[in-house]
Order: C-alpha cells, then sequence, then structure tokens
C-alpha cells in the first residue's frame, strides 16, 4: 500500500514537474519585447497636444486616436492651458483638426468608438450670462461634421463617452435653481476629469464649467438627450458607458448638507437602459465616491472616501459582490484608471508613510506592486489590455513625468523609450492607454521641452507593412539591463506626511498629461 502511494507520488510529481517546465519554456518565449515605431501627433502650432487621461477610451482598436493640441493663438479665457485648443483625430500618421462649434475658440475631445466616432466639448459664441464665461457644449464629430449635443435647458453640457452603438454619455444643466451651485465639494479628493477636485463645484467637475443651474447626467442617442435624473439630489453627470447601455457617473443623494463637507453625500452609480433605473453603488463609509471605468461586463470601478473623508481607496463594483475595497499599497490613498473585461483592474496607490506610491495592478483579488524604473519615485499605471499588457509612468510629485513603461509578461517595467526606434526626436515619457493589438498612445517630450501626444506602433506580426520598423525582438536579459530592477524604496519627495487632501493638488495639479484641464481653473462665482 505505502509503495503504491509512492509511486503515486513519484508519477504525480514527474508530471507536475513536466508541466511546470513546459509552462516556463513557453512563458520563457513570450518575455521577449517588440520594438515600436513612434508617431508624433505634433500641434496645430502651439507647443502641445496630449490625450485625455486617465480613465477615457482616447484609443480605439483600430488605431484611432483622439485629443487636444494647442493652436499658436492665446487664449484670455483659460478654457484649457492658456492657448487656444482643437480635439483632433489621429489617424494611419495624418493628424486632423476637428474644429469647434460656430464662432467657438476651443474644442477638446475625449472619447473615440469603433467607428471613428469622437465625443468631447467646444464653446460656442455666446457668453454665458449667468456666469460670465463662454459657453461650452457637449459635441460629436462625425463624418467631418461636429454636432452640438444640447442642452437639458440651461447653457452647458459636457459629453465624456461613446460606445460603439453610438450612446453619448455626459453632463447637461437644466433651467431649475441648484441650492449648491456655489458650494466647492469640500470631500472631493480626486476624479478622472479635473484630477484635485474640493475647490470646485459639482458642475465644474462635472462640465468644466460653473453653473446656477441644476447639472443632470444625461444619454443622447439619435438627436435625443434624455434626463437620467439623480439619486435624490439636484445634481448628477455621467462619465463612462459601455457596448450593453449601462452608464456609470455620480450623483448628489439627497438635499441635505453634511456639516463637514457644506454640501450633500455622492455616490457613484449605475443606470441600466433595459430598465431605466439608476442604482446606487454605495459608498466604503465616507460622503463622497466616483466611478472612474466600466467594462463590458458592467463592473464598475472608482474611489471612495472612508469614514471621516480624509481616507480614499479604490473600489470595484459588480451585481453580484456590490462594493468591494481594493486596498492600497500600504498608504491612506490610491485610486484605479482601468479595468479590461476580464476585471483586471490598473491604476495609482501610495505607499505606507504616504511620501511616495506606485502603480499596482489588481488581479483575482490581490493588489499587486508594480514597482517603478532605477530611482524614478513614483509610477501610475494608466491602462490595461485584454492580453495583460499594461502601460503607465513614472514621475515625481510635484514635477514632471519622467518615463513612459511597458509591463507585460509578468514583468518587470520596461522603459518604453528603450523600445522605441531611434530618430523620432521626442523622449517619451507616459504611456497613457494601449489596446488590444498593442498600440499605445503616450506623450513624448522634445528637446525644447515642449510635449506631444504620440502613438508606439508595435513592430510585429500583426503590423507587417509598417514603414521604418525593425521587427527583431529585445530579449528580457537586454531589457533588465538597460532599466536597473525596481527599487525597494523610494526617495521621499517630502519628509512631511500629506492627508490625501494636500496630497492631490501637490500630485496632479502639475502633471499637465495626468487630466483633462491642466489650465488654472476658473474663479467661483461669489
Amino acid at each position: 500500500m505505502k509503495d503504491r502511494k509512492w509511486n503515486s507520488l513519484i508519477l504525480v510529481t514527474l508530471f507536475t514537474t513536466l508541466a511546470m517546465s513546459v509552462g516556463a519554456a513557453a512563458q520563457e518565449e513570450k518575455k521577449e519585447h517588440h520594438h515600436y515605431k513612434l508617431f508624433d501627433v505634433g500641434t496645430f502650432g502651439g507647443p502641445a497636444s496630449q490625450y485625455s487621461v486617465p480613465s477615457s477610451a482616447g484609443l480605439n482598436s483600430r488605431g484611432a486616436a483622439t485629443g487636444v493640441a494647442d493652436t499658436s493663438a492665446l487664449d484670455p479665457t483659460g478654457f484649457f492651458d492658456g492657448f487656444v485648443d482643437h480635439a483632433f483625430v489621429w489617424k494611419d500618421g495624418i493628424t486632423t483638426d476637428l474644429g469647434t462649434l460656430p464662432g467657438g475658440a476651443s474644442s477638446f475631445a475625449y472619447t473615440i468608438n469603433e467607428s471613428g466616432v469622437s465625443v468631447g466639448q467646444s464653446q460656442n459664441a455666446s457668453i454665458d450670462p449667468f456666469t460670465g464665461s463662454p459657453e461650452v457644449r457637449g459635441v460629436i464629430w462625425q463624418k467631418g461634421r461636429i454636432r452640438d449635443l444640447g442642452t437639458l435647458g440651461g447653457s452647458a453640457s459636457n459629453a465624456n463617452a461613446i460606445n460603439d452603438h453610438g450612446q453619448v454619455v455626459g453632463a447637461a444643466t437644466n433651467a431649475s435653481p441648484d441650492p449648491f451651485a456655489n458650494s466647492p465639494q469640500a470631500a472631493c479628493h480626486v476624479l478622472t476629469t479635473t484630477g484635485g477636485c474640493s475647490a470646485n463645484t459639482f458642475a465644474f467637475n462635472s462640465l468644466f464649467s460653473n453653473s446656477t443651474t441644476e447639472t443632470r447626467a444625461f444619454v443622447w442617442q439619435n438627436g435625443f438627450m434624455r434626463d437620467l435624473g439623480t439619486l435624490g439630489g439636484p445634481d448628477s453627470a455621467a462619465l463612462i458607458n459601455n457596448d450593453h447601455g449601462q452608464v456609470a457617473g455620480w450623483s448628489y443623494t439627497n438635499f441635505v448638507a453634511n456639516p463637514s463637507t457644506g454640501t450633500p453625500t455622492v455616490d457613484p452609480f449605475l443606470w441600466n437602459s433595459e430598465d431605466g433605473k439608476m442604482t446606487d453603488l454605495g459608498s466604503l463609509g465616507g460622503t463622497f465616491g466616483a466611478p472612474f471605468f466600466l467594462n463590458n461586463r458592467g463592473q464598475v470601478i472608482g474611489v471612495s472616501n472612508l469614514a471621516g473623508d480624509l481616507i480614499v481607496h479604490p473600489f470595484i463594483w459588480s451585481k453580484s459582490e456590490g462594493m468591494k475595497d481594493l486596498g492600497t499599497l500600504g498608504g491612506t490613498y490610491g485610486h484605479p484608471n482601468w479595468i479590461n473585461d476580464e476585471g483586471e483592474v490598473v491604476g495609482f496607490s501610495d505607499l505606507a508613510g504616504g511620501e511616495t506610491g506606485h502603480a499596482f495592478l489588481w488581479r483575482r483579488g490581490v493588489m499587486t506592486d508594480l514597482g517603478t524604473i532605477g530611482t524614478d519615485p513614483a509610477s501610475e499605471a494608466g491602462s490595461i489590455n485584454s492580453q495583460g499588457q499594461i502601460v503607465g509612468g513614472t514621475f515625481i510629485f510635484g514635477g514632471p513625468d519622467l518615463r513612459g513603461w511597458l509591463w507585460e509578461n509578468g514583468g518587470p517595467l520596461v522603459d518604453l523609450e528603450k523600445l522605441v526606434l531611434p530618430g523620432s526626436g521626442l523622449t517619451v515619457i507616459a504611456g497613457n492607454l494601449i489596446n488590444d493589438h498593442g498600440e499605445i498612445a503616450g506623450r513624448g517630450i522634445l528637446p525644447n521641452g515642449h510635449t506631444h501626444a504620440i502613438l508606439l506602433i508595435p513592430c510585429d506580426e500583426n503590423h507587417p507593412d509598417v514603414e521604418g520598423c525593425d521587427y527583431d525582438t529585445v530579449d528580457p536579459q537586454t531589457a533588465a539591463e538597460l532599466n536597473p530592477a525596481p527599487i525597494t524604496q523610494s526617495p521621499a519627495a517630502s519628509t512631511v506626511k500629506l492627508s490625501p487632501a494636500e496630497m492631490m493638488p501637490r500630485f496632479r495639479s502639475p502633471r499637465e498629461g495626468r487630466n483633462r484641464r491642466f489650465g488654472t481653473p476658473q474663479t467661483l462665482p461669489q
């Protein structure tokens, strides 16, 4: 009996060892990295161009990308970055100016669907009589034309996302007075739209424009704008939708101001087109929460304050399990940026002590620290595709972006600049988006310090005819030699521990490529 068990154990061990060897060999084969051809999106005469990041689908699977680029004209209204800006679409090496609404100076594109239709926001020729600022409208660019999506009776709107069925979601004002129109959202530490958001009103955080009337989440399709309502309060906004018609956003839950913030509680919501109902996704105990992204399985990721509103954690929500706290890498703050259809989440978390932070991958209940590159003090993951490839960047808190990176095949982080073919004239400083074909949208910097939106096209079997591509691969040993192993403890940017409220303006505002707007926020109405 003992011999039979022993023989069985030997057999199992042999099979296990063989399977592990085969798996290890297969994994080793996959670990080579491809070279990339860099394409400069350029500008319309000004110094900079960029994508709307994080958590915006500005790159589709057909290699078309949408964003914003400076013109040479100065913009005294401060719509974006001090220059008149125009939305662009990039496809097959050609950058096209999408233009603005008639009479409007600037426009900004956020999202592009598989059909190449972009949505975003544009100024028009009017001045809002209540705020004194140029009016802004949510718009759609299709077949070379721009269309104003209108409002719900007010003077402003914003289109955040479009799915592959042409359903657009965003926020628009109505004609009803808003009792919290002038109230900054004190508990709001971070949003995908404006980054640090506690000094701004609900309207500005949703529309990039202040308002005296209510802000409402909408769905627009075939010329009709539908008000999605709220969770019980005056205001709501929609951020993202999926191809099943589900919409994620945030909303006041009532009209009762919290004594600690002066505004009502904000919860994330999920709206379903099948029943037309808005579901409150709940919270982790605080008075503010918001979604960042939504996949086609109906899983929502976002941030929620814990009780007391000083600690901010990333969450994942599903219909079967409700809201789950993803935790952090040891600190008190974290946010997600992307979730793929496999349910894998990437983002940023601070480390213990709160003096620096790293990119993370959350998979099957486990959060993994992706580290950083060399001595770069901090890192953040921007997006993950269905193959598990992740892109992001390293940076200095309160300072510049440093290096764009790629994580694949179990890591470690690889400096994208080392994989890019020479001669582009730009240095890769951020990887923002990656699609299922491995194409990467990011940011590069010129020797004069100007930053441009870039596209990195892999020199692989899926892109066989890219002119100038080098189809040799880079083995992992060479990549490791080019990039020292991640340090275990990064040098602190400051010896002072910051609360989330103090950290976010310092962390996000100076980093242009991280948020949709990096200009000075408009002055709140008195």
